[in-house]
């Protein structure tokens, strides 16, 4: 500061750093012989190393016109996740100067486990009608850090949109390593459902099926923690329809976990709250009336449940339990797309639980 302002008003700006993560109070005195003390209070907030990479960016995904509904291609991760609490995914869909396409379609991203050679859906979402995901500054978000062991190193990335027109959804997506401790250094994942491929690819409800819902599954010996990771959304308009709510995209309905034979875990397929969506210029689509546990322009939830103890060296059955109900046939198909997998966590290098049919 100049002598000659020395005696005059002046603004003076502390600049600190908090030494821990979240909010952060602090003070410091400005102590002068010949004037009077002048007291800071410092405020923060504290955030945690965070490591950006993108992965696909701007990737146009449609039908017909050259372009293709899926692109795969193998990123460079970060090899060293020692330090890494958490993993989060996002993903912005950005329009071509033609628009992008009218519908809100069944869409997800996955990545391929080496060690079997299937790809492992990380994240779901349904697309906005008629615009991208920009009014989110990042786009959707999805916590991926169940994928750790995956998401390291080369990885080879799978996105997909069920968009049947030439209007391209341009996409881009990138993730966050944010730095801390992990509750546990030590991750594995294994598939026990995988029908993720697109909406009606997925189980049929209400009529007889040949698709297996039932497995047994072994947990590592050295296991920690466990828990299953479930992301499930219906499509069709079946009936017979409870009120005005055909299955399986509108009809509310609640689907068991059995796991060695009884009901532990359950999902219910209820409204998420559609017309509160901040993705919200997609009219003249059909966006806000509530769907049974998704909505469009949205990431369908993942549905975590945690076992109540380690599951340590542990085998047990798994089955996942539609609620009852009878497609009459009248409207079509109802199909509910359906993955789980079982991640477990530990202390000591960890190998993936076995699942079999």
């Amino acid at each position: 500061m100049p002598a000659v302002n020395a005696n005059g008003a002046n603004t003076v700006y502390v600049r600190f750093l908090p030494t821990e993560i979240g909010s952060a109070m602090g003070a410091i005195a400005i102590q002068n012989a010949l004037t009077t003390n002048v007291d800071v209070t410092l405020i923060g907030n504290g955030l945690p190393v965070t490591h950006n990479y993108v992965t696909f960016n701007q990737q146009p995904l449609a039908f017909g016109s050259g372009y293709s509904q899926s692109a795969v291609q193998t990123f460079n991760l970060p090899s060293d996740l020692s330090n890494i609490a958490q993993i989060k995914m996002f993903l912005q869909i950005d329009c071509p100067s033609s628009g992008c396409d009218d519908w809100d379609r069944f869409a997800n991203v996955k990545v391929k486990d080496v060690e079997s050679g299937n790809w492992y859906e990380i994240g779901r979402y349904i697309t906005p009608y008629w615009t991208g995901t920009q009014q989110l500054d990042r786009g959707l978000e999805f916590d991926v850090t169940d994928f750790k062991s995956l998401l390291t190193g080369a990885v080879e990335l799978r996105i997909y949109i069920e968009n049947w027109t030439d209007k391209a959804d341009l996409i881009t997506v990138d993730f966050d390593y944010i730095e801390g401790t992990p509750d546990y250094p030590y991750y594995a994942v294994s598939e026990v459902l995988g029908y993720h491929i697109n909406s009606i690819d997925g189980v049929p409800y209400g009529v007889p099926h040949s698709f297996d819902l039932d497995k047994s599954v072994s947990i590592p010996a050295n296991a920690e923690s466990t828990h299953l990771r479930t992301v499930i959304s219906g499509w069709g308009h079946a009936t017979p329809a409870d009120g005005s709510r055909p299955c399986a995209e509108w009809c509310y309905r609640t689907h068991n976990v059995l796991i060695n034979g009884s009901g532990m875990f359950s999902h219910y397929m209820g409204p998420l709250g559609c017309a509160a969506n901040p993705v919200s210029n997609q009219n003249p689509g059909n966006w806000q009336p509530d769907r049974a546990g998704w909505c469009p322009g949205m990431a369908v939830p993942a549905r975590i449940d945690a076992f109540g103890s380690s599951m340590a060296g542990s085998a047990f059955t798994f089955a996942y339990d539609f609620e009852d109900w009878t497609n009459d046939g009248n409207n079509g198909g109802a199909f509910y797309a359906t993955s789980t997998y079982v991640v477990v966590k530990s202390t000591t290098p960890i190998t993936k639980p076995t699942v079999a049919d």
